[in-house]
């Protein structure tokens, strides 16, 4: 008999279909808790910045930033009467306003519009969220970089369409990779940089800051945007959503740029290619030989679901009216997924690029598993002047159809046939890419 779940137990988003987010700073900076911290955070901040300006009291600047930073708010009753008016922030004004108390509850969300804290709130919790993944991007990034100076000479096979192609290096693949990791660091800090504040109230002219006493309302979005560290927007943007537009980019970036990491490690570290592997490999629950690699998975799992998640966003851009009905409701759980799926890939990413194993001497035994043939390409450049190029690329591929050696035929008797002469310019290729910083 099935036992019974405790009915809070089983609201409760553990993360246990999740395990690529579970116990990552990015699942923690995007909980629920952390949500309604950011609400209240955007509330206290608004009457603070009328506080500056002069449109409230001192005191009620005061009042509203006490009670929200400590008083007790029933989140799953929040979450039930949101229901009511289709957003959180409409039973978290009540609470507020009632926790402030009559003498300056009045100047709780004055002036605003739920979207304007909504949105305020979701930049407050990108900004935070981007943090922690910037810092593991950086420890990525490191240990790339280590791991290409380490190996810039370390000769591998290249492959084309899944095939040997000609030599290469894992130092210029492991530089390859962390040219990625510092594109998805310089984007993801440039719209960190970037995001703003939303104010504009019930329909982004700022009427009501007018109506309650503001000489110039212009001034409050700036003053809004200080209280918080985002950036002062140039108009409410409403239904304007290039921030939102540009976290599902640089999110869905990031997810492939660390997905390509993972789908070259998934594919190195095959039984039978064993070039890689990881340094904690997980278990099979059916079969004990088995090490898999578990980190690059789950990467690879964030990387398939980002580019849908940001198409949500994308598809929001296209906003009607001056605020619209269901577009800017659509944008949360999709950026939240976004934020917690690249926060926990980027954790990952550290565990895997610190602890990889590089197999070099499987790297040195697939060069041979041609016989040659994977420095084709230089041989048919060196036998042209002699054979003539046609002639000489008949050879070649007479002798790869046929299967033979070809330190056998009498025609490459005097070529190098040695793999490792022929990386061309990967190891500059490697140093230049190491110059970025």
């Amino acid at each position: 008999m099935t036992p019974p779940v405790d009915p809070a137990v089983s609201e409760a988003d553990v993360g246990l279909l999740a395990p690529g987010r579970v116990g990552s700073p990015a699942a923690a900076a995007t909980s629920d808790t952390a949500c309604l911290r950011a609400l209240l955070d955007a509330e206290a901040a608004l009457t603070r910045a009328q506080g500056a300006l002069g449109l409230a009291p001192a005191e009620a600047a005061t009042a509203v930033t006490e009670a929200a930073g400590g008083h007790p708010f029933d989140m799953r009753s929040l979450a039930e009467r949101a229901r009511a008016g289709g957003n959180p922030v409409i039973p978290l004004v009540a609470e507020l306003t009632k926790a402030v108390g009559d003498e300056y509850g009045p100047y709780v969300h004055r002036g605003a519009t739920s979207q304007d804290i909504m949105d305020t709130a979701l930049m407050l919790v990108a900004v935070r969220t981007l943090d922690l993944i910037l810092g593991d991007l950086g420890r990525t990034e490191r240990a790339l970089a280590a791991l290409a100076a380490e190996h810039r000479d370390t000769v591998m096979p290249g492959r084309t369409l899944t095939q040997h192609a000609v030599p290469t290096t894992f130092g210029l693949k492991a530089a390859g990779w962390r040219s990625l990791v510092l594109d998805a660091r310089d984007r993801a800090a440039a719209v960190r940089d970037s995001l703003p504040a939303q104010l504009g109230g019930a329909a982004g002219t700022l009427a009501a800051f007018g109506a309650y006493g503001a000489s110039d309302p212009t001034a409050l979005p700036a003053a809004y945007a200080l209280e918080l560290g985002l950036r002062t927007p140039t108009l409410p943007w409403h239904t304007l959503r290039t921030p939102v537009a540009d976290l599902a980019g640089c999110l869905a970036f990031t997810a492939g740029a660390l997905g390509k990491l993972a789908a070259d490690v998934l594919t190195l570290s095959r039984t039978e290619i064993a070039e890689v592997a990881e340094g904690g490999g997980g278990s099979s629950s059916a079969m004990p030989h088995k090490s898999n690699p578990v980190r690059s998975t789950l990467i690879a799992s964030a990387a398939r679901r980002a580019p849908q998640l940001a198409a949500v966003l994308y598809g929001a851009l296209a906003a009607e009216d001056e605020r619209p009905a269901g577009a800017w409701h659509a944008e949360w759980e999709p950026l939240r997924d976004l934020l917690r799926l690249v926060g926990g890939a980027a954790r990952d990413a550290v565990e895997l690029a610190e602890g990889l194993r590089v197999e070099d001497h499987a790297m040195r035994e697939h060069l041979d598993l041609t016989h040659g043939l994977i420095v084709s390409e230089r041989l048919a450049a060196e036998l042209a002047p002699a054979l003539g190029r046609d002639h000489a690329k008949e050879l070649l591929t007479r002798l790869a159809l046929a299967g033979e050696p070809l330190d056998g035929a009498p025609e490459l008797a005097d070529v190098d046939l040695d793999p490792t002469h022929y990386t061309g310019s990967a190891g500059a290729l490697t140093d230049r890419a190491l110059e970025r910083r």
